[in-house]
């Protein structure tokens, strides 16, 4: 397999550019991806360094074997730090080290930053509280950044897909904001229940496409592989851990949330075949 480079370090413009498009099958790894943060700042920086990555003189995390991050999005709400997880994974997507998409939370801040008025639900009100105390200045860089964020990626040939709930094949490098908002937002409403991947991840059940897709937006006890997919949102801003996927080695690599900053009315439902451990 072809190993390309991270994306050199410049004035960040052109580096920003390249990993906010949507098609990077140029680019074969090694990847780490990296589940949801929901601010937890302090675990991200743990998962990092415990995947290997160091610090440059600019504070930004980079790997030292040339492996780059990508997160699937839900930057914010819940947990302590979203001000601090969007600014350092904004730096690094601007110089090159990192890729990310749209999470359904990003993509309501962002709103709420462009001045709409929205209910302060599901965490957003952590968030709202964090961006009322930065400058104006921090507030629109952050604006702009979760709204330029792309719907999902294409990496190493096409053989691995990247979105915050997954996609069907057909929509694999649909570049459209339809396909992009339900790459952020998947399926919802009155009948989906939130801790359920099968409600809220139609598509799985019978996904047969070529491309391994990896997402995130539904919390479980363990990422398990399902039908070339699988989700790594491991609940840490609920006191379970991160997760990042290792590609191509498809190795899992876990920190342990600090402590749970958010509680949920039921508790996670475990993938079928797996027993919760810690």
């Amino acid at each position: 397999m072809t190993r390309h480079p991270v994306l050199p370090a410049g004035d960040g413009r052109d580096a920003r550019r390249r990993m906010l498009a949507l098609d990077q099958r140029h680019l074969s790894g090694p990847f780490d991806i990296i589940g949801d943060l929901h601010g937890c700042f302090n675990e991200l920086n743990a998962l990092l360094a415990t995947l290997g990555y160091t610090r440059d003189d600019r504070a930004i995390w980079r790997s030292p074997t040339g492996r780059l991050p990508v997160f699937v999005g839900d930057l914010v709400d819940r947990g302590p730090a979203s001000v601090a997880v969007v600014d350092l994974v904004m730096r690094m997507v601007d110089n090159g080290a990192a890729g990310c998409v749209a999470g359904n939370h990003d993509l309501k801040a962002e709103r709420y930053l462009g001045g709409e008025a929205l209910p302060l639900l599901y965490g957003l009100d952590t968030t709202v509280a964090e961006f009322d105390a930065e400058s104006a200045e921090t507030r629109d860089r952050a604006r702009a950044f979760l709204g330029a964020l792309p719907g999902h990626y294409r990496f190493d040939d096409g053989r691995l897909v990247v979105a915050h709930t997954g996609l069907p094949e057909p929509l694999h490098g649909v570049d459209t904001p339809d396909v992009r908002d339900l790459a952020a937002n998947g399926t919802h409403g009155d009948g989906v229940d939130p801790r359920d991947v099968d409600t809220r991840h139609p598509w799985i059940a019978d996904y047969t496409g070529a491309a391994h897709v990896v997402y995130g937006h539904t919390p479980v006890l363990e990422a398990t592989w399902r039908n070339r997919t699988i989700g790594i949102d491991t609940g840490c801003v609920f006191g379970w851990r991160l997760t990042a996927l290792r590609w191509p080695e498809a190795t899992l690599v876990s920190v342990p949330a600090e402590r749970i900053y958010a509680t949920r009315r039921r508790p996670f439902l475990p993938e079928p075949g797996t027993v919760p451990s810690r």
